[in-house]
């Protein structure tokens, strides 16, 4: 019960490595605050809590609206009036390559980096309000770290991350509260072939394999393993780790 009697909140909750990461966090004893831009995905995560013995509650979120963003946390803020862990997961693939529209630009940009900093912004007091006891993550990746050619704008998204986390870490270090990020090799969820599925004109399959060859543990991620590390970093467990990305990733950047 590593979380016993927290409140955590998770964007991106309804499915795939969000919903593995409410689960986890219910497991050890936390009140969780599930939100996905799907509301009837959020309230299936909550419903599987439940089912168990956990604790939560659903909100439909889109984190592109920083109106949607604020709404949130004012109503946690109300409910709870404190928050111990934020993890904002919610990201897209986004568009690849680099002859995309304007639009497409702006909603990765919006989803991947713009949510989470607002979401953080607004959440600055509830976190202050956990009395030393705080835990911001942020999902980046893998290609927040080293370059893909496939997709600029995803790598620029998601290393955009790692330096808002770096920096929120030296922010809020003084006030007890640890940033964190993950940053995610290829995991088995529903987002990986659509990763690799934007060229129409690729097998993605292949696409997939070719990119665990590169893998050395020389397999695909659990959504699981993902949760665990997330557990990891919001517990006290972590009371001595802040400003680090750290891969979760079979050794993908060991090479």
């Amino acid at each position: 019960m590593r979380l016993r009697d927290r409140i955590a909140l998770v964007t991106a909750g309804g499915s795939g490595m969000g919903r593995a990461a409410c689960l986890r966090f219910a497991e050890e004893g936390a009140h969780v605050v599930v939100t996905d831009l799907d509301a009837d995905a959020a309230r299936a995560t909550v419903a599987a809590i439940e089912a168990v013995g956990g604790s939560a509650e659903a909100r439909q979120l889109n984190v592109a609206e920083t109106a949607a963003v604020a709404t949130v946390a004012e109503e946690i803020r109300a409910r709870h009036g404190v928050l111990h862990v934020l993890y904002n997961h919610a990201g897209i693939p986004g568009a690849s390559g680099i002859d995309i529209s304007e639009d497409a630009f702006d909603l990765a940009i919006d989803v991947n980096l713009k949510g989470a900093f607002f979401l953080t912004a607004q959440c600055e007091d509830l976190l202050r309000a956990a009395d030393g006891r705080a835990s911001v993550i942020f999902t980046a990746s893998v290609s927040g770290i080293v370059g893909s050619p496939l997709s600029p704008l995803y790598s620029m998204t998601k290393g955009g991350v790692v330096l808002l986390m770096k920096s929120l870490a030296l922010k809020f270090g003084p006030l007890g509260i640890r940033v964190n990020a993950i940053c995610p090799g290829p995991i088995a969820t529903t987002m990986l072939p659509q990763f690799f599925g934007r060229d129409s004109d690729a097998d993605v399959s292949d696409l997939i394999q070719g990119f665990t060859a590169n893998v050395p543990l020389g397999r695909t991620g659990r959504a699981e393993e993902i949760a665990n590390a997330a557990l990891f970093l919001a517990s006290d467990e972590a009371s001595f780790i802040t400003g680090v990305a750290l891969p979760v990733d079979g050794g993908y950047l060991a090479r």
